[in-house]
């Protein structure tokens, strides 16, 4: 694989594991009936419009997919989003309790 091949695919394929990681937090915030814009505004208030939430808030439905909250923090976690997994953490804590 040429070098610039290689680092394409690098980038593709960051690209689409950001946008898996940003669908999974959208379907758990609907799933929650929490929304992400006002979890992600409050994690990074100084950011700019972002585009693939919009889109991914647009395609979702709720229970689509059941996403657990802790499968959520560390996918958020992983992709370095300290900020949003500390406000998904908080809004975990003040859903009601399964029993």
């Amino acid at each position: 694989m040429e070098y610039e091949s290689r680092e394409d695919f690098i980038i593709k394929k960051y690209q689409q594991d950001e946008e898996t990681m940003v669908r999974v937090f959208v379907q758990w915030c609907v799933n929650h009936k929490i929304d992400p814009l006002a979890l992600y505004t409050a994690a990074y208030p100084a950011q700019a419009e972002n585009q693939l939430l919009k889109t991914a808030m647009e395609e979702t439905e709720a229970f689509e997919y059941d996403i657990e909250g802790d499968v959520l923090l560390e996918v958020l976690q992983s992709f370095g989003n300290d900020d949003l997994a500390f406000e998904v953490a908080s809004a975990m804590a003040k859903l009601p309790r399964e029993e």
